[in-house]
């Protein structure tokens, strides 16, 4: 698998706390070595066709889609971050 990154996913990452951006930064190359890594805790997102999540911490959180051979990151946030997308 491969990463597209979406205009504001970028927008969201940058707004992030520079720790948090570090920790997602490892979070995605979990996510394309091992998507079943623990500590991602990636599922589908209830209510919503289509939208996955996984966690970069307990507070933070990253909404994407699988297209293909491609993880299409949406957004980047706090755990409310899904009522946003």
């Amino acid at each position: 698998m491969k990463l597209r990154i979406t205009k504001r996913f970028m927008k969201d990452y940058k707004k992030l706390p520079l720790d948090i951006q570090q920790r997602l930064d490892r979070k995605l190359e979990f996510l394309l070595n091992d998507p079943s890594y623990p500590s991602l805790r990636v599922h589908k997102l209830r209510g919503v066709e289509g939208l996955w999540e996984f966690s970069v911490t307990m507070n933070y959180r990253v909404i994407f889609e699988v297209e293909d051979e491609y993880y299409l990151l949406l957004g980047a946030g706090p755990h409310d971050i899904v009522d946003r997308i």
